[in-house]
């Protein structure tokens, strides 16, 4: 799908403070790059490790201390379902990527809800107890599968979550979904997820999240 024009450009680049292992920072640099190719935009890392996103520099720009956050002009704006929503609104002229219909809209933001919940409680949970090095926890990677048990079922009838194209619901559930593997849950069960994550890497301007170095899950 070719990316539809914009509606306007940012004064100045829009400024996406992040950290190369988030998985919710990903997914709006993925979406910068997928759907608004020639939009500028810079990275300003975050230092995680030295909690740098606890301190009071951060927390003047969102006080629940949480990447990412973009400013776009005077706009500052937090969480990542929230910034894709924004883009896709401010950038996307065609409506594409979050369709203007009430149904096609609605259908993205049943797959946005499940990207901040059961994915975020699943496959991102297990991901972050072993990147991080937090005690493990078996109840992620079982409510990672019995998600991507329902994934499998939903992509099974068609190529992407909420539409016959790719919107942003299928961005906001990539990233983590693409890096289960690092939390101990294998992808090697779901042929139709696979090929979910095959279609959305092949979409113009795919960029990937850096891996951690922890073992992955094969089997």
């Amino acid at each position: 799908m070719s990316p539809s024009p914009r509606t306007d450009s940012p004064l100045r680049p829009i400024r996406l403070h992040a950290h190369p292992l988030s998985g919710h920072a990903h997914r709006v640099e993925l979406f910068l790059f997928l759907s608004l190719l020639g939009l500028p935009f810079e990275k300003v890392a975050v230092d995680l490790a030295h909690r740098e996103h606890k301190g009071p520099a951060f927390l003047a720009l969102n006080p629940f201390g949480q990447l990412p956050v973009i400013e776009d002009g005077d706009l500052v704006l937090a969480d990542s379902n929230a910034i894709l929503t924004y883009l896709a609104l401010r950038y996307d002229a065609g409506g594409a990527w979050l369709p203007r219909d009430p149904v096609g809209a609605a259908r993205v933001q049943r797959w946005l809800s499940v990207a901040a919940g059961q994915l975020a409680q699943g496959p991102a949970a297990a991901r972050v107890a072993v990147v991080f090095g937090r005690p493990p926890d078996q109840a992620p990677r079982e409510a990672a599968a019995r998600l991507f048990g329902l994934f499998e079922q939903q992509l099974a009838t068609q190529p992407f979550f909420a539409a016959t194209h790719p919107t942003i619901a299928d961005v906001a559930l990539y990233t983590y979904t693409a890096h289960a593997s690092e939390g101990g849950v294998s992808l090697a069960p779901y042929a139709q997820l696979q090929q979910w994550l095959a279609r959305v890497e092949a979409l113009p301007g795919f960029v990937g999240m850096a891996r951690s170095t922890v073992p992955e899950a094969t089997a």
